[in-house]
């Protein structure tokens, strides 16, 4: 039995219909990706499933949920009480015994540290122990608690002082803690750092969870779907398997529907001729043609086109000096933490680099030295000369979101200059997918995607020949990303780009600096997934060299410590360990063997990260076993 269900659902945004009678259903188990343009409704059918059983936010058709099931659904931008502690916000999903949660967790907290009136802080424990039992809700604060513990969270926390990652794991963690069947989940990697999307993978992987999400991450896509499900002008389109598969036969099927649309065409203009003619549509025997010629209007005036692709232009200006910038020995410190120690760089013109590293590493401050707005505590920074800069913030800060869209882009004319050619503000808003009567509307009218397009449109309004752009792809469907990622290749400037986006790193950054913590900075050739390979075959080189390190034959005798006398368990464990020892050895052995095969990060990826996981595990396992042998070698040695 499914465990939801969407039929021939309608809905409508304007004259422009999102969903037209759309069906489709979730069965336990499955992990479905919902992917499509910018502005196609992912966001709105993703509410509606949230919204429960009946028509809902829809405007016709129904939304099934199986009785008796949980779901959990985290939106893009989760509301939050900003004097709310995290507890309070976490368990504030579970409906009337949220409130009494909340209090106990208070009132406890508040006996712990010897706060207010003791006897009646105790009373009222005492009165909210007894209603809590009453509701069995014991078992809801123990989820609360384990949940905020794995998302890394402090329970005593204050929702206002969390950051953009803190608040998306808070909004994760208050729809896991009722332990939902049904997880619905809308851009779950926006605002949260590589490590931290990665980790999220394996939860939800793990967790057997059967999850309906939307991403525009291609790396999560592929690792966490087993179907993608497509919106595409008002209809639903179901594609098993990875995103690389769904990439092979979406192609072929928009080829198989253009070759249908122009022989539709070739038809139907046929026909027109025909019927110019007169004369011969008058007679009895070719009233089947003007039939046929009516459906063939009938259809051709019915039929979506797809969405245009973003027209994306950027123009280097005049070229900046060889040298953009040259670190020696930089230092920068925030009161009691080091974000830069010691680091040493030259950038020259052209270089496209990466800048990855959890969030709060100092990405930013790092971004802001090389481009001398941020003075060193120690150490040198030298600028080129020439350098045009332009900047892409993820916060949007310079979209005033009471101005239009003309306005953001030409402020005071009707004009903007490109490549030294002029064009009119309305049609260069048009190569980014914004019609003409969009023009005068206001910013806050935009969705998300909507604000990152038109920021990219003012980026590229005017020329640069250093580009920073931090956390560009926040909201952009697949297609803009991989235009922009073919802009970028192409481009002829300088490119700083801070992204969680492994696979728009790959594809367009060709070297990395990569936060090694306590301040540290490194460079690396390549992109994301060469600095990751590095990482993982030095680990491995770690473990090996480790795994060498066999206490079996001593080089001379150790100091026999004075110890008691083994007991008989202890003696067979000591006689058991060197077969435990020699069989984790083994499985390293093998482990190692298939992880140094590349073919099974391409057929297999979710094995080899799983292998990855456990060859790690046996690291620490091994040291474990060693340490006893040696400690239970050394007591047997004593009592000789």
């Amino acid at each position: 039995m499914p465990y939801l269900k969407l039929s021939d659902a309608c809905l409508a945004y304007g004259h422009v219909p999102l969903l037209d009678h759309a069906d489709f259903q979730l069965d336990p188990g499955e992990r479905v990706a919902l992917i499509g343009r910018n502005g196609t409704g992912k966001s709105s059918l993703l509410a509606a499933m949230a919204a429960g059983s009946g028509k809902g936010r829809l405007d016709d058709g129904e939304v099934w949920v199986q009785p008796g099931i949980r779901v959990g659904y985290v939106p893009q931008e989760p509301p939050f009480d900003p004097a709310m502690s995290v507890f309070q916000a976490v368990v504030s999903g579970m409906g009337e015994t949220s409130a009494l949660l909340a209090e106990y967790h208070a009132v406890s907290h508040q006996l712990a540290d010897g706060q207010g009136n003791h006897d009646a802080l105790l009373a009222r424990m005492d009165t909210l122990q007894h209603e809590l039992e009453a509701r069995g809700a014991w078992a809801y604060e123990v989820q609360a608690e384990r949940v905020i513990d794995r998302f890394g969270l402090d329970p005593e926390a204050n929702v206002g002082s969390l950051s953009g990652g803190q608040k998306k794991r808070l909004a994760l963690a208050q729809a896991l803690a009722v332990a939902p069947e049904v997880l619905l989940l809308d851009e779950p990697t926006n605002h949260l750092d590589i490590a931290a999307i990665e980790w999220l993978e394996s939860l939800l992987i793990e967790s057997g969870v059967s999850l309906f999400f939307i991403t525009h991450d291609r790396s999560f896509l592929d690792r966490v779907c087993t179907r993608i499900v497509e919106l595409d002008r008002g209809k639903l389109a179901s594609f098993p398997g990875s995103f690389t598969q769904y990439q092979q036969r979406k192609e072929a099927m928009l080829h198989e529907e253009s070759l249908a649309n122009a022989r539709a065409d070739k038809l139907l203009k046929e026909e027109e001729v025909w019927i110019r003619k007169g004369v011969e549509a008058r007679r009895t025997r070719a009233v089947f043609r003007v039939q046929r010629l009516d459906k063939l209007r009938a259809e051709r005036q019915a039929r979506r086109e797809r969405m245009g692709k973003v027209n994306l232009h950027l123009d280097a200006g005049d070229k900046s000096g060889k040298l953009v910038a040259e670190l020696d020995h930089v230092n920068k410190t925030y009161g009691q933490r080091q974000i830069v120690r010691d680091f040493s760089s030259r950038i020259q013109r052209g270089d496209k680099i990466g800048l990855i590293g959890p969030n709060g590493a100092g990405k930013t401050t790092l971004l802001r030295l090389i481009l001398g707005e941020l003075q060193p505590d120690s150490g040198t920074v030298r600028q080129g000369t020439k350098m045009e800069i332009a900047y892409f913030d993820q916060f949007r800060t310079q979209l005033n979101p009471d101005s239009t869209l003309a306005d953001i882009i030409s402020p005071g004319s009707d004009y903007v200059e490109i490549g030294g050619a002029r064009k009119h503000v309305i049609g260069y808003l048009e190569d980014f997918l914004f019609a003409p009567e969009r023009a005068r509307s206001p910013v806050s009218s935009l969705s998300g995607g909507e604000r990152n397009r038109l920021l990219l449109a003012r980026l590229f309004a005017k020329p640069a020949n250093v580009l920073v752009l931090d956390e560009p792809t926040n909201d952009l469907d697949i297609e803009t990303l991989e235009l922009l990622e073919e802009l970028l290749q192409n481009y002829e400037g300088t490119l700083f780009l801070v992204s969680h986006d492994r696979t728009f790193l790959d594809n367009v950054v060709t070297q990395t600096i990569a936060a090694e913590g306590d301040g540290q900075w490194r460079e690396y050739a390549g992109g994301y997934s060469d600095w990751a390979a590095y990482k993982a075959s030095v680990a491995k080189e770690t473990a090996k060299a480790k795994a060498e390190v066999k206490p079996v034959v001593k080089a001379a005798e150790p100091v026999k410590p004075k110890s008691d006398k083994l007991s008989w368990k202890e003696q067979r464990e000591l006689e058991g360990l060197p077969d435990k020892i020699a069989a984790l050895e083994g499985e390293q052995a093998d482990l190692s063997r298939r992880l140094e095969d590349p073919a099974i990060y391409q057929t297999d990826p979710q094995v080899a990260q799983k292998a990855a996981e456990r060859l790690a595990l046996i690291d620490d396992e091994l040291m474990v076993l060693l340490e006893r042998w040696e400690v239970l070698e050394s007591r047997a040695g004593g009592q000789a």
